[in-house]
């Protein structure tokens, strides 16, 4: 007697569901998309908010700075994300993660001095790193069966690499 075993088909994803992993994977993108843009508009930035020649030492220096700095505060803020997720709730913690990030995108636009542009610089990451980690946590939350899990947080965080062709492509655009 031949038995024939079929796999469990797979619920299909509700419109809700697609319109949150859309939702997350543009997020995604743009946070790659602004992380990876400041090497591109570094050296201009730091002429004028210093006031210095291009060739100046001080560009070199503060660009060291503008670049490390963020990236290690983002760091250590992700690492403290789990632990604020876990305490606070991933919502909560996502959502001000957000608007920390936005609001310090805003505010280094107008950065009035260098020092200004790394404080808003390092928020910018902090609320990257931070809602990176709620983000993935609660979609881990929100798909419960296995396989839909993992395809979904997979092309959300593949979005993040279409973050940096998009810097790629703005930055050939703006240079051709």
């Amino acid at each position: 007697m031949a038995t024939v075993t079929r796999e469990a088909a797979r619920p299909q994803l509700t419109a809700v569901q697609w319109t949150i992993g859309a939702i997350a994977a543009i997020g995604f993108l743009f946070d790659s998309y602004e992380l990876l843009m400041m090497p591109l508009v570094i050296r201009p930035a730091l002429v004028d908010l210093l006031g210095v020649p291009p060739t100046s030492p001080e560009i070199n220096n503060w660009s060291g700075l503008l670049l490390s700095t963020p990236a290690i505060a983002g760091g250590l803020f992700g690492l403290l994300g789990g632990y604020l997720t876990d305490r606070f709730g991933r919502r909560r913690v996502l959502v001000w993660s957000i608007l920390l990030y936005a609001f310090s995108a805003l505010f280094s636009a107008f950065a009035p001095s260098a020092g200004w542009l790394l404080f808003w610089r390092c928020g910018i990451f902090i609320g990257v790193c931070v809602e990176f980690v709620a983000a993935v946590a609660w979609l881990s939350e929100l798909f419960p069966e296995p396989k839909q899990r993992e395809s979904v947080i997979g092309w959300t965080q593949a979005f993040g690499s279409l973050g940096g062709v998009m810097v790629t492509g703005l930055y050939y655009v703006s240079v051709t």
